[in-house]
């Protein structure tokens, strides 16, 4: 999918697939005949009924995982928000070419396929304290970026990111999406502290006051607050949706994506699970704002999508038991 226009992408959001009703009844008719207690794996059963709905089978597959990174640069970062230069987003889209990365490790352990996207590192998005951070041309290029690069074999996909001044954009997201202040979303990203946090915060009451008088749209809220990134990662979550894949979000500034779209669309995100629970401290808050309960909280706070990737073991765990399992008649064993 090519967004062209906003109305493109609008309409995009209407009509959204929905899971299969037969094929989780049937997953849970499989569940209630498995040689265990009722309910024993529990949320591990849960998982496997939600594979089977959106990939519209009793017995879900991940023979196909896929890992997309997208990467952006932030023109916010002329506000002293980040502990790190610009620079840093374009090193390490080189570390994870030359394998070196965590989210390169971890996506073999996890067996997913690797795709690092970059987007016009050399030409960041404007400082959204002053202008949109990006025109409608660049917006609906990234979330273009983000579409094209899901690859619809896929049983499952993992999203992350890269962008130094990118927890900012996050926190200027969910604000805008969600309300509340600077303060009450603004976290230490790269590490900064104190003073750091202060003018983070700062950062983002200003953004939101330059651009209160503007639509409230999810489309107006990414490209106005947002980055490349950050718009790709929502473009992909809607085209996995327009696929009925099943997506695995990761951290903070990856869940901050579809702030604005389920502002509007609570159920835009219903094909989507969260990996785990983020260090950076609006992640919690917005989960509960998604309605969203993460598989893992392991105090990770790295970003590349490093946090899906280990929740994938997780949902394997939960297709493996779901498939090999013996029922009660297999097994020869009375049930309740």
């Amino acid at each position: 999918m090519t967004y062209l226009t906003i109305e493109s992408f609008e309409q995009a959001l209407q009509g959204l697939q929905e899971p299969d009703v037969a094929a989780i009844e049937a997953a849970r008719a499989r569940q209630a005949q498995l040689t265990k207690p009722p309910g024993s794996l529990g949320r591990l059963e849960d998982i496997a009924v939600f594979l089977a709905g959106w990939q519209r089978r009793e017995r879900p597959t991940l023979e196909r995982g896929q890992a997309i990174i997208f990467a952006g640069n932030h023109g916010v970062v002329a506000q002293g928000v980040s502990a790190f230069p610009a620079d840093v987003t374009a090193q390490m889209v080189a570390n994870f070419d030359a394998g070196g990365a965590a989210i390169n490790a971890l996506s073999h352990a996890a067996g997913l396929e690797l795709k690092v996207i970059a987007l016009d590192l050399d030409r960041p998005t404007a400082d959204f304290t002053e202008a949109p951070a990006m025109t409608e041309t660049d917006c609906l290029a990234a979330l273009s970026a983000g579409a094209v690069a899901v690859d619809a074999d896929a049983d499952l996909i993992v999203l992350g990111e890269m962008g130094i001044g990118n927890s900012t954009a996050a926190a200027a997201l969910c604000a805008r999406s969600f309300g509340g202040s600077g303060t009450d979303w603004v976290g230490p990203g790269t590490g900064v502290n104190g003073d750091g946090l202060a003018r983070k915060a700062n950062v983002i009451d200003r953004a939101i006051a330059y651009h209160a008088s503007a639509p409230s749209t999810a489309f107006e809220t990414l490209r106005r607050v947002g980055g490349r990134e950050i718009a790709a990662i929502a473009g992909a979550v809607v085209e996995a949706r327009r696929r009925r894949i099943p997506v695995i979000l990761d951290g903070f500034i990856c869940c901050s994506a579809v702030a604005s779209l389920a502002a509007a669309t609570p159920h835009i995100i219903a094909h989507c699970l969260a990996g785990h629970c983020s260090a950076e401290p609006g992640h919690r808050r917005l989960l509960d704002r998604l309605g969203l309960e993460q598989l893992l909280q392991l105090g990770m706070r790295l970003g590349e999508g490093s946090g899906a990737a280990v929740a994938v073991g997780v949902i394997k765990a939960a297709v493996v038991t779901h498939n090999r399992m013996a029922t009660f008649a297999e097994a020869g064993v009375s049930d309740a």
